[in-house]
């Protein structure tokens, strides 16, 4: 099939990779959001997908919006057998999913109609489900609530954060399109609509104000919180009126502390919470470098009964 790939960011390179090494698929095209300025230069740079569809000769198309008329029209153009989405970031409108013959196929990562929205990975974790997954669906004008053609399923490891988990269900993800894709070219495959009766649950985008660490909840709720938001944006509490970033941590098995109160030990750094402290891992404070919440302790020279909030 002749394909426009639509993706923007790193989980969505391992898809675009694997359709273009398909034999049975041509990439044509890939739509990207417009490049943009990144980094501590600010230097304008192109997405991943956009990258990646420079270095192998793809029309790379970035539309400031779907809607716009010079857009839809070199679309109408290419004629597109199926667009398969991986990560795009733009709603896209009625009349742009009409343009294709077999219409924009996205790959989400849950297993819908779980965690619909855009932060299903973190979602999941947060919420401490066991298993994950992901699945290839037909777009439709309601949030990700179009008939499903393929699920593949991943569990939860206990330590994974949101980064590595979505980076195991891009791999795997990868796979699950190229074959819904040849199902749909075969004429193999069908779409079956969600089954809402099991349940419909949202995941919102994380903003930095959801990643603010309350250590008043219990530890287990802590420890996925801080997980679910690693890499991005980032885990915090405040400490002497500023921000420290928190990596991941774990329940440690020690006496109870007052929520958010520090205790300095020679080999590890414990936070209290509801339960049972948690031991925090890597830390960074402003203006320094990541560092190993030990080191971070002795150099800022954390007092008895200092807290983090």
């Amino acid at each position: 099939m002749r394909l426009v790939f639509a993706g923007t960011p790193e989980p969505a390179v391992p898809t675009l990779q694997a359709l273009i090494d398909s034999p049975r698929h041509e990439v044509v095209a890939v739509v990207t959001r417009p490049d943009a300025p990144a980094g501590r230069g600010r230097h304008v740079v192109r997405s991943p997908v956009g990258a990646l569809a420079d270095e192998h000769g793809i029309e790379v198309l970035m539309p400031q919006r779907v809607k716009e008329p010079e857009f839809l029209e070199r679309l109408t153009e290419i004629a597109p057998d199926c667009c398969p989405v991986v990560a795009y970031g733009a709603l896209l409108p009625q009349v742009a999913l009409d343009i294709p013959v077999h219409g924009w196929v996205n790959l989400h990562f849950s297993l819908l109609p779980a965690w619909r929205g855009a932060a299903p990975v973190q979602a999941a974790i947060r919420a401490g489900d066991e298993i994950t997954g992901a699945s290839t669906f037909r777009i439709v004008k309601e949030l990700d609530a179009g008939p499903v053609f393929g699920v593949l399923t991943e569990p939860i490891r206990p330590h994974d954060t949101a980064g590595v988990l979505l980076d195991r269900l891009a791999v795997a993800g990868a796979d699950l399109m190229v074959s819904t894709l040849d199902g749909i070219e075969d004429g193999t495959i069908r779409a079956v609509e969600q089954q809402e009766a099991d349940g419909v649950s949202y995941a919102s985008k994380i903003t930095v104000e959801d990643a603010h660490v309350d250590l008043t909840q219990p530890a287990i709720a802590v420890d996925r919180l801080v997980r679910a938001v690693t890499p991005d944006p980032g885990a915090w509490a405040q400490f002497r009126g500023e921000r420290l970033k928190l990596g991941p941590v774990t329940v440690a098995a020690a006496e109870a502390l007052p929520p958010g109160e520090v205790k300095v030990e020679r080999k590890r750094v414990l936070v209290g919470t509801a339960t049972q402290p948690v031991r925090l891992g890597d830390v960074q404070a402003p203006g320094k470098k990541k560092m190993a919440a030990t080191d971070w302790a002795r150099g800022a020279r954390v007092e008895q009964g200092e807290r983090l909030s």
